[in-house]
């Protein structure tokens, strides 16, 4: 039987509907492709900046990012409805970005960037203790595959003797992952635009990072201070919005999962342009790491 040459078209048009592909998410792709370079960034502003000179130029530049962001809102700012962020700004950006960097300088970058990515592991179990979120056996083994990951990475491969080869440095990148799923957990009750909180978040976080740089003293270097601004727009602020505009699209679930290319590709940049070799043990412990995120995923 032959189709007249309108029902042809007809039925063209159906199976192109059936079979086309949605384009990739350009605003997600771009975030990880922005995120990935970020702990590179870290790694070499911090050989030319301290820790806290680093957050200073870097938490300055985000919230800018934010204020502009927001700029339109302008008339609706308000001090009184937003005084959660004066204990969220302390978490982040001034207490997660000073653990973190702390961790950066004295750890490989590889190290440093795979125990942080910890914290979606640990989420896990936050929301189990904190949301009465019962942990299923999936769960668990996801957080015992993530953890062992983890020691893989620290001990660099050595677990009979579960010797750490940076001990101090090792606890500041597994405590800042905690800090991030802390603050992740309590940014749940918390009903502002996400764009708002950040904006206000920084806001406060930028006054405690002023008051800690008066008293320490902050550094200038002209090489130290455009890679500040580089992790100030790349990994706190521009890189976030674009995170958030991709969330809006109707597969946000697909999207999120993007997310988990970050170390990923991370690993290629940190050997690429700061020179490390990228370790067995770095290889295998962040493949575990995923491997129990991916189990453990909500």
């Amino acid at each position: 039987m032959e189709l007249s040459s309108s029902e042809s078209l007809g039925f063209s048009k159906i199976l192109k509907e059936r079979v086309k592909v949605k384009p990739m998410n350009k605003y997600a792709i771009l975030a990880v492709l922005l995120w990935s370079t970020v702990a590179s960034a870290f790694k070499l502003t911090l050989s030319r900046l301290d820790t806290i000179s680093m957050l200073f130029y870097s938490s300055l530049t985000s919230t800018v990012i934010f204020l502009l962001a927001n700029l339109k809102d302008i008339k609706t700012f308000s001090i009184k409805a937003n005084l959660n962020s004066v204990f969220f700004g302390f978490i982040n950006p001034f207490l997660y970005y000073l653990v973190l960097f702390s961790a950066y300088s004295i750890l490989p970058a590889q190290e440093a960037q795979a125990l942080n990515y910890t914290w979606p592991i640990i989420l896990v179990i936050f929301s189990s203790a904190f949301l009465g979120q019962r942990l299923s056996e999936r769960d668990f083994l996801g957080v015992i595959i993530g953890f062992l990951g983890a020691l893989v990475v620290g001990t660099r491969g050595n677990l009979s003797s579960l010797h750490f080869a940076n001990p101090m440095g090792d606890l500041l990148a597994l405590c800042s992952a905690i800090i991030w799923a802390i603050y992740w957990i309590l940014n749940l009750r918390d009903p502002r635009k996400a764009e708002v909180k950040m904006m206000w978040n920084f806001i406060f976080g930028f006054l405690y990072i002023s008051i800690l740089g008066v008293i320490e003293g902050i550094k200038f270097d002209p090489y130290g201070v455009l890679g500040a601004i580089y992790v100030g727009t790349f990994e706190m602020g521009l890189t976030f919005l674009l995170w958030l505009k991709a969330l809006e699209s109707e597969e946000a679930g697909k999207v999120a999962s993007l997310i988990y290319l970050t170390p990923v590709l991370s690993l290629l940049f940190i050997s690429i342009v700061v020179g490390e070799k990228i370790l067995g043990s770095t290889i295998v412990g962040l493949a575990l790491i995923l491997l129990g995120i991916a189990l453990s995923r909500r």
